[in-house]
């Protein structure tokens, strides 16, 4: 039999035993009974976090319109007021990856709380020299960039705190919680910087926002949060970022959820995109008229959030994701082609409800599927393509109404988010609420006659197995589960080979970068799932697996 050694997986690939729904639709079994969306509330740390968060996202939603309005009246205006939109997203794609890696690497507590000080010694410097009036714009800008880079820093390690604080029934309704959050800040932040530029200055807005992280950083700080159990020690940041990458990489079912959200994030970024020119040029509205379609799109992603729970009691994942991209590309098309201001307030609230419901339970099922020992780097990766695709599906629709018109450019959106919700149908979610993500320690520690250096490697490990031919296929089947757990927890490459001599033996060989990284598979990457699947394979075996440690030698 030829040697089957394997570096990648297909796209599409399901991971057993994640049942996907057949290729004749998603499933339509609906889901266990969810807890209402305020539950996450009664939970006292969650609540005073969730509010710190809102008081910062609101900060965040003033401090962009101070910025831009001290560059309005500077020459190059419009050239300067967009760079500050750049300067706040930049650092997210940036860091995104990094910023998993420190949240992984280092107790997220403490390191939010040294972030926020951060953000609170920045913003106070904008404040201070603005009211002093010696901001200049290209120190705006900077300092504008370093707040960007904390609130990248913060996203991943937040996010990972979740599970922590509340339990799993809850995080649906806890991640349309912090949807309600991001659009009721969206829709506060603004209208109150304005109402203070104008009376009492930019430099006001900013000392607010310092505030706010103050306020976070308070929160974080009285919060007393119980070490976790048998914590390693921090892993070397170039080895944790590989790590967390080759997880994804190694992982169909984390592969499809980004799929799913790049299709969705790609057409439906056109509507908040081109918005501003739906106002002026088809509806020939104002600031004022801007400002209520703003607001029919955040009445909608509340009312949204709020229903979240119903609709997962209702329907299933796949046909709730299908609805709302369904709906969701109508409200596009509609938009574009009715050019009648209330028409446009009516369709933008289910396009605003349907935006959430897909993102807060994109959110909430990445968040629930990721192990604790890299949920950071995986929810960093979701987050760069999150905002990977915003980017680059703005400036596409951009470009293309201006190469095409504005109403084209609409429709084909909606077109294209109509395809995405026919590709359900192809490329389903799968439904991983039942896999167990919590470490489950099951191997036995290697017996060595001497104590490897943490660095050595690489270290080439195998396991034979005594396999009859009648088990052989299913054995093989069984298998590739147990591939796929090898890749995701540190393998650099896997084989399984049969003996030439003895058919019934069969090898498997994984090489592993360095002994401490074959460690971290001992003692805290391996979930209950993981062992299920080994148990699996185990089951279609003759005798115990003989496992071999080989290290590299020395001279």
């Amino acid at each position: 039999m030829a040697p089957r050694f394997c570096d990648s997986v297909p796209v599409t690939a399901a991971e057993p035993p994640v049942p996907e729904p057949a290729a004749g639709g998603p499933s339509s079994a609906p889901p266990a009974a969810q807890e209402p969306a305020w539950a996450p509330l009664r939970i006292g740390v969650f609540r005073m976090l969730w509010i710190a968060v809102l008081l910062s996202q609101v900060g965040t939603w003033m401090q962009t319109v101070g910025a831009q309005w001290l560059l309005v009246s500077r020459p190059g205006a419009a050239t300067l007021v967009s760079l500050v939109q750049t300067a706040s997203t930049l650092p997210v794609l940036l860091l995104a990856l990094p910023s998993g890696v420190l949240a992984d690497s280092f107790d997220r507590r403490r390191l939010l709380i040294v972030v926020q000080v951060f953000q609170f010694g920045t913003a106070a410097t904008l404040a201070a020299l603005t009211i002093a009036g010696q901001m200049s714009p290209a120190l705006l800008l900077i300092l504008t960039f370093g707040l960007g880079c904390g609130t990248a820093l913060t996203a991943p390690a937040y996010q990972a705190l979740i599970p922590e604080l509340v339990p799993r029934p809850m995080l649906p309704s806890a991640s349309a919680l912090g949807a309600i959050s991001m659009n009721l800040a969206r829709a506060i932040g603004p209208a109150i910087a304005g109402l203070i530029v104008a009376s009492l200055g930019a430099g006001t807005v900013f000392a607010i926002n310092a505030a706010s992280f103050a306020v976070f950083a308070v929160v974080l700080f009285s919060w007393r949060r119980e070490p976790a159990d048998g914590q390693e020690p921090a892993e070397p940041f170039l080895a944790a970022l590989r790590a967390g990458s080759r997880y994804v990489r190694h992982s169909p079912v984390m592969r499809r959820f980004l799929l799913r959200l790049s299709l969705f994030v790609v057409p439906g970024v056109a509507l908040w995109a081109l918005l501003p020119l739906i106002a002026t040029e088809r509806l020939h509205l104002g600031a004022t008229g801007y400002g209520l379609l703003l607001a029919a799109l955040g009445i909608g992603a509340v009312a949204g959030a709020l229903g979240m729970p119903r609709f997962r009691r209702w329907f299933s994942h796949n046909q709730v994701l299908a609805i709302a991209s369904a709906s969701y590309a109508v409200a596009v098309v509609v938009t574009a082609l009715v050019p009648v201001f209330w028409i446009a307030m009516v369709v933008l609230v289910p396009a605003g409800a349907a935006w959430v419901a897909v993102l807060a339970n994109a959110n909430a099922d990445v968040t629930l599927f990721l192990p604790r020992w890299v949920r950071a780097r995986g929810l960093s990766t979701y987050q760069l393509v999150f905002f990977g695709a915003q980017a680059i599906g703005a400036a596409g629709w951009g470009l293309l109404a201006d190469v095409a018109g504005l109403v084209p450019a609409l429709v084909a959106a909606g077109v294209m988010a109509a395809g995405s919700a026919a590709t359900i149908r192809i490329w389903p979610l799968p439904d991983t609420r039942h896999l167990n993500r919590e470490p489950a320690s099951y191997w036995r520690e290697p017996q060595l006659a001497a104590e490897p250096d943490p660095t050595a490697g690489p270290v080439v490990v195998e396991v034979t197995y005594l396999v009859r031919e009648e088990n052989r296929q299913a054995f093989l089947a069984a298998m590739e589960n147990v591939r796929r757990s090898r890749r995701r927890t540190g393998a650099v490459q896997w084989g399984i080979f049969t003996d030439g001599e003895q058919p019934s033996r069969m090898v498997e060989v994984y090489v592993v970068p360095t002994w401490e990284e074959h460690l971290r598979q001992h003692t805290g990457r391996l979930t209950a799932t993981d062992q299920a699947f080994e148990e699996r394979a185990h089951a279609l075996v003759d005798g115990e697996p003989q496992v071999v440690h080989l290290l590299p030698a020395e001279p």
